[in-house]
């Protein structure tokens, strides 16, 4: 029990007492655990952390183990940040690679997704840079909200985050079995 084998170079497997735990490593960096299904982990919870003066955001620590192999941070939606694992980016760059040139809405996202990605490794205590072009896309400037959303993180300004929950927490209240058939 506690053996540990190297699968295709990246990939391990954990024999335990109670069953078997995958997880992959990244270029000798931390180990990403992954569940025994294949499930990758999801991003829960909210959590208000502020910028220093250099432009650093500490991650909440439940947050930490998945993004420390790297990660990468660009503009989202609703202008807040989104935060996405490199694996996990690299997933979607996949994705946006299968769609043709000729849509120009595509083209168009695919620009302003890029363009204003930045990816790099959090420090040791949990902190990342973010580009001041960033922060003045969200409106970042101390206070902001870090927030899990499944499969990637995003970063609000606090009174942006606020005010988008205020006007959105009618249309939550409301979903319908139309948009979500089945799910409760």
């Amino acid at each position: 029990m506690g053996e540990k084998r190297e699968i295709a170079g990246a990939r391990w497997l954990k024999r335990e007492e109670k069953g078997v735990k995958w997880g992959i490593k990244r270029d000798g960096g931390p180990t990403q655990e992954v569940k025994e299904n294949g499930e990758k982990p999801v991003f829960l919870g909210t959590h208000e952390p502020r910028l220093d003066e250099k432009g650093r955001l500490i991650l909440p620590a439940k947050f930490r183990e998945p993004l420390a192999p790297g990660l990468v941070i660009t503009k989202g939606q609703e202008r807040c940040l989104y935060v996405f694992p490199s694996e996990e980016f690299a997933r979607i760059t996949e994705q946006l690679r299968q769609t043709p040139l000729t849509a120009k809405s595509a083209r168009d996202y695919m620009r302003v997704m890029f363009a204003g990605a930045h990816d790099e490794i959090p420090d040791k205590q949990g902190r990342v840079t973010i580009p001041s072009a960033l922060r003045e896309y969200a409106s970042l400037e101390r206070d902001c909200v870090v927030i899990g959303a499944n499969t990637r993180v995003e970063i609000w300004d606090l009174k942006a985050w606020q005010n988008y929950l205020a006007d959105r927490e009618g249309d939550f209240a409301n979903v319908s079995e139309e948009i979500f058939p089945g799910l409760f």
